[in-house]
């Protein structure tokens, strides 16, 4: 047997009283033979974040973990064993049907005031956290030009204008070779369209177009969709440049018409000046990706008391991932505002079940190879622990992928997205996103070039090891460091520093994932 030194106490995690597994909390896990806490012995070396049996289960037993059965027993297991992936099988989902419907009140939240941030407010109303120029694009070919553009425009123009953060060509595979007028073809194009009056792009709307494509100018963003920032040309369409055009003579011809047709757009961005704005004006979206078993203990929890928060101050904030919240179903329609807004997110989880049901796939396909490695058996467990980044308040509205957010719809938002990290990021910033918190235990460098993107660690040890890329530690809790509440007020103060202007890892380091669409349309 090993004892526990004086400065390494075994630790394991039970996250309900009737919970019959906890996981292990001590990097690098713990050996055969330790006694934990209730004088258990481990029959079996435990890895970090993997769970072990706290009472002896017989073949058919429900594993719980959060209360909630993620498994059954597939063979005995006495206590102490290490309950791996292989000997448990996942719970099959819950039906759509006769589900509770907006049956749990919302719990009262007080609201919070006097918070706010230096943002830029638009000729819209919205509010932008940066000042950057987007040139959109309306298909593949023009992809590379595009590239050479951006490049000369952010060497030999943006240092003129210090104002403006950043250029960033919306890139993509789109546009052509496809089924345009098919019926799901709105969703890439609506996404395309959306994304073009993000907020953080000022109103500024400049499009690359090569001429021949299926996805015209017009049809992608239609005269009178979009304001225009200084509201001198009413109902105008964008200002486009057509590689095609008889006035191109050569490659130099097209990056010089691009570079010079920037200028204008990027003087009026330069004249913008941060202002203080009410914490109300935050549409934060929130995703983990690279989870493990602290994300639903550490990371997630922190950001949903955070997303208590931004409620409470009259903010937006979008949780997504059907995957990962679809064995949850029963906890969000239960917690909708209204019986409709329940009816829309079985509308929305029904649509994804059949996508991928065309696609010959099912939802055990989500939990990754990493996420395994970190203690997650299956995507029964992994839904528990990603669902708690929607914090407690009722659900207000329900996006379709690709759709952007009115005005009036504030408050908890849940947005139809895969699970996909760079997926769900572009469709979030579709919806209206102007800030971005990702939660990870195994570690990512994603980024977004359009949004700042706030990292979130669910272990000590990955903060220190990846010390220049996580922007939060929330390993503290598990620590025993840092309450969860404790952990909420610091992630929310963090996000109005930077959407006041602080840079994040991901913005210093310029780690920038492309703009990736969910495309269901048949390609011809």
């Amino acid at each position: 047997m090993t004892e526990p030194t004086a400065s390494v106490q075994p630790r394991v995690l039970r996250m309900h009283p009737l919970d019959n597994v906890a996981i292990v909390v001590n990097d690098g896990g713990l050996p055969a033979g330790t006694t934990i806490e209730g004088g258990l012995l481990l029959l079996d070396k435990v890895p970090q974040g993997h769970k072990v049996a706290l009472v002896a289960l017989t073949k058919g037993d429900v594993v719980r973990r959060y209360n909630v059965p993620i498994g059954v027993a597939l063979q005995d297991l006495p206590a102490g064993r290490w309950v791996q992936e292989r000997l448990l099988q996942m719970p099959a989902a819950r039906e759509l049907q006769n589900l509770p419907m907006a049956t749990v009140p919302a719990p009262v939240q007080v609201p919070l005031a006097g918070y706010t941030f230096q943002g830029y407010r638009n000729a819209d109303g919205s509010v932008g956290t940066r000042n950057i120029l987007a040139i959109t694009t309306t298909v593949q070919c023009v992809a590379g030009v595009v590239a050479h553009a951006v490049s000369r425009i952010k060497s030999e123009l943006l240092p003129l204008y210090p104002q403006v953060d950043d250029v960033v060509g919306l890139e993509h595979s789109y546009g052509c070779g496809v089924a345009i007028d098919a019926p799901d073809a709105i969703i890439p194009i609506r996404t395309l369209r959306h994304i073009s009056l993000n907020p953080n792009f000022g109103g500024e709307v400049m499009v690359v177009s090569l001429g021949c494509e299926k996805l015209q100018p017009e049809r992608l963003l239609p005269p009178g969709s979009f304001p225009i920032a200084d509201q001198r040309v009413p109902n105008a369409g964008p200002h486009t440049v057509c590689l095609q055009d008889a006035q191109h003579v050569g490659f130099m011809s097209m990056l010089d018409d691009i570079v010079q047709s920037a200028r204008p757009h990027l003087e009026r961005l330069n004249a913008r000046q941060r202002q203080t704005v009410p914490a109300s004006e935050l549409v934060v979206g929130v995703q983990c990706g690279g989870s493990d078993a602290f994300s639903g203990v550490t990371a997630n929890p922190a950001v949903g008391y955070m997303a208590d928060l931004i409620v409470r101050a009259g903010g937006t904030l979008m949780f997504s991932e059907n995957t990962e919240v679809r064995d949850a179903v029963e906890q969000l329609t239960s917690r909708a505002a209204t019986p409709e807004v329940a009816q829309a997110i079985v509308r929305e989880l029904d649509w994804y079940d059949r996508y991928l049901a065309r696609g010959q796939a099912d939802r055990s396909a989500n939990t990754t190879p990493g996420n395994k490695a970190g203690g997650l058996s299956n995507i029964a467990e992994k839904a528990m622990g990603s669902i708690v980044k929607s914090g407690s308040a009722a659900i207000s509205h329900v996006l379709s992928p690709g759709e952007k957010l009115r005005p009036d719809q504030k408050g908890l938002v849940f947005a139809a997205t895969p699970a996909s990290d760079f997926i769900c990021g572009t469709l979030q910033l579709a919806a209206g996103m102007n800030l971005h918190v990702f939660t990870t235990g195994r570690g990512t460098p994603y980024g977004l070039q359009a949004c700042p993107v706030v990292k979130v660690a669910t272990r000590s040890d990955l903060a220190q090891r990846w010390h220049d890329l996580m922007d939060m530690n929330a390993g503290r809790i598990a620590d025993g460091d840092l309450s969860i509440e404790e952990a909420g007020w610091e992630l929310f103060r963090l996000l109005l520093e930077v959407a006041s202007g602080q840079q994040t890892w991901a913005e210093r380091w310029k780690l920038h994932n492309a703009l990736v669409l969910f495309n269901p349309a048949p390609i011809t």
